[in-house]
C-alpha cells in the first residue's frame, strides 16, 4: 500500500510541476507580448511596464526550463526559483493593473503566481 501512495504522490508532484511549467510558459508569452506593445519612446511609466514585462517573461522562461528539463537543482534551489517567479509575476500583475486593456495579461501573471505557490506546497 505504501508504494501505491508513493506512486500517487509522485504523479501529483509531476502533474503540479507540469501545470506550473505550463503557467510559466503562458505568462512568459503574455508578458513578452505586452512588452512589445509598449512604445519604447513613451513615458517613464510605459518604460516600467515594458521592463517589468520583459523581466517577468525571462523569469518565467527560466522557471519553466528548471521545471521541464532534467537538472540537478535541489529542493531549496527549486523553491528559490519558484518564489522568485511568484514574486515577479505578482509585481508584473500590479504594474499591468494600471495599464488600459492589460487585464488579461495581469490575470495570466496571477495564475502563474498561484501555480508556483501550489507547486511549492507539494515540495515537502
Amino acid at each position: 500500500m505504501a508504494s501505491t501512495r508513493s506512486q500517487q504522490e509522485l504523479f501529483r508532484f509531476l502533474e503540479d510541476r507540469f501545470a506550473c511549467a505550463q503557467a510559466c510558459t503562458e505568462c512568459a508569452r503574455a508578458c513578452a507580448l505586452r512588452a512589445s506593445l509598449v512604445d519604447p519612446r513613451g513615458t517613464e511609466g510605459q518604460e516600467v511596464v515594458r521592463r517589468k514585462g520583459i523581466m517577468c517573461a525571462e523569469v518565467c522562461d527560466a522557471t519553466c526550463r528548471v521545471l521541464t528539463e532534467q537538472n540537478d537543482m535541489d529542493e531549496a534551489g527549486m523553491r528559490f526559483q519558484l518564489e522568485w517567479c511568484r514574486t515577479v509575476c505578482l509585481e508584473c500583475a500590479w504594474v499591468f493593473d494600471e495599464q488600459p486593456s492589460a487585464e488579461g495579461s495581469a490575470e495570466v501573471c496571477r495564475a502563474c503566481a498561484r501555480a508556483c505557490t501550489e507547486f511549492m506546497a507539494t515540495l515537502v
